[in-house]
């Protein structure tokens, strides 16, 4: 079972209904006590307006996170200051699954790109949040299945 702190979930809904109608993206890192959520840009329509037969989806259908911020993220993690507790992004307009391209890029030849971390996913439809999910990767099965999220825990988070 998954549990965020409520302030935690707060701070992912409030992103996701200021990105509306498109995706919104991020991560969730922990110490082992609080938890920070890192908000990354997505740079979808960037990407299709640059090169639309390669990322034919605009910002609404998908996301790409900004590289820049992605580095700053992982060089916080490489440097043990926080692991990743979970990977976010929105479904606008849609409901809260994980997509085959979701599962594509949630890996790197066949394995978790960040092990151990959850990927969350939240679906919006006119800035309401109506249900968040959250997928882990299962080693016996190869693939990620659904996990149940736990009621929200009280605690310190703040975003970054």
């Amino acid at each position: 079972m998954l549990h965020f702190h409520q302030t935690t979930l707060e701070v992912l809904h409030a992103h996701a209904c200021e990105q509306y109608p498109e995706e919104c993206c991020g991560f969730v890192l922990t110490d082992g006590e609080t938890e920070t959520v890192r908000r990354i840009t997505n740079v979808q329509n960037l990407m299709h307006d640059k090169e639309p037969d390669a990322y034919p989806r605009d910002a609404t259908m998908a996301y790409v996170m900004d590289s820049t911020e992605l580095f700053s993220v992982q060089a916080e993690v490489d440097g043990g200051k926080y692991t990743i507790k979970a990977v976010y992004h929105s479904h606008p307009d849609h409901d809260a699954y994980f997509s085959a391209e979701d599962k594509k890029r949630a890996l790197f030849l066949d394995e978790p790109t960040y092990p151990g971390a959850a990927y969350v996913v939240m679906s919006i439809y006119d800035r309401q949040i109506r249900v968040t999910r959250a997928f882990e990767w299962d080693e016996e099965e190869r693939d990620f299945a659904e996990v149940r999220m736990g009621p929200p825990e009280r605690g310190p988070a703040k975003t970054g």
